[in-house]
């Protein structure tokens, strides 16, 4: 088939889309025209640069960034608002000041204005004055593919944000038309799109598997990592739920006195009223490991009281949720180790 030559027609009884993202460049003067990194260059860096800008404030952004400053880079993160700014505003509080203790610049609300490459360094032009850098990191989120299949042609519906809207059976608008990964409307994680795929395979011939996301849960591998899952109190306050919640500072937390590391907090939220708990969002080392038990509680709808009165091992990270539990009927900072 010559290259003019129009494609084969496929045709098939059901199709399924998996055609990923892309990282979104943003409209910066002169950013296009210079050797920036996204998330795919960077992973293939053979050393590590004096000095590294990192556009972004999300999740990519946060841990390639950190990861480089322990490498021995100098970083500077220049943020459009706020360290992941769509999360608990105490969260993004907390993460810049740990990062600027760890020596980065963190610029808030901070754009460049331009950028040019003088064949050696960068230069960033900004409200914070001119930024010089031997690179540059461009991590301001990703884009679904679906814009490069004409999808509008057959009818499948397309968000203001270029997403396939799916169901929670994978299925789109059309109806013999399924959609799995990043280039849907579901939350951009592996794990994610792994359970998206194996249910839409089963959906697709013939089964009925629905993939819940009510309690779904998320990690930002830094250092200390963040952990979500549920409604924040403003997510909550979107939904018309009335909330309560508290916060255990991890000096309060024995592990964490055991480790010397008590940067960080667990936050419960819990629909008022019942009690039951609806939200948890933990900053600490080990909160990758903790926030499964947290995503059981909340898939199994436990009140406060309930997930308070649970055993938990005595010198464990995962003991500061039954902890944050009895902040609320309990002063926790009197209560003897391992206190029932």
């Amino acid at each position: 088939m010559s290259a003019n030559s129009p494609g084969t027609p496929v045709t098939a009884d059901r199709i399924l889309i998996a055609a990923g993202a892309r990282p979104v460049i943003p409209e910066i003067p002169g950013l296009k025209e210079t050797p920036f990194w996204t998330s795919t260059e960077v992973l293939v860096a053979e050393e590590v640069p004096g000095h590294l800008v990192v556009i972004g404030g999300s999740v990519v952004a946060l841990e390639l960034a950190q990861a480089f400053l322990y490498l021995g880079a100098k970083v500077t993160l220049m943020v459009r608002s706020t360290l992941l700014s769509k999360e608990d505003p105490s969260i993004g509080a907390a993460l810049t000041k740990i990062f600027e203790e760890a020596g980065a610049r963190v610029l808030l609300h901070t754009l460049p204005e331009s950028i040019e490459h003088d064949g050696k360094e960068f230069i960033l032009q900004s409200k914070a004055g001119e930024i010089r850098a031997d690179r540059l990191l461009v991590a301001t989120g990703r884009r679904s593919n679906s814009d490069r299949l004409d999808l509008d042609r057959v009818g499948v519906e397309i968000n203001r944000d270029g997403a396939i809207v799916v169901d929670d059976h994978t299925r789109t608008s059309v109806e013999h038309i399924y959609a799995a990964g990043d280039c849907t409307n579901q939350p951009q994680y592996v794990y994610v799109a792994a359970a998206a795929g194996t249910r839409a395979a089963v959906n697709m011939t013939g089964g009925d598997a629905a993939l819940d996301l009510a309690a779904m849960l998320a990690v930002v591998f830094t250092d200390p990592a963040v952990t979500t899952v549920g409604l924040s109190e403003g997510q909550a306050i979107e939904r018309g739920i009335d909330s309560e919640s508290r916060t255990l500072d991890l000096e309060n937390l024995p592990r964490a006195l055991a480790n010397y590391d008590t940067r960080g907090f667990i936050k419960l939220v819990a629909e008022a009223g019942s009690g039951r708990l609806i939200g948890v969002r933990i900053l600490a080392t080990e909160a990758g490991e903790m926030i499964q038990t947290a995503a059981l509680a909340i898939h199994n709808r436990m009140t406060i009281e309930q997930l308070a009165g649970q055993l938990f091992p005595y010198l464990t990270m995962v003991e500061g949720l039954k902890l944050c539990a009895q902040m609320f009927s309990k002063d926790v900072t009197q209560l003897s180790c391992c206190a029932g």
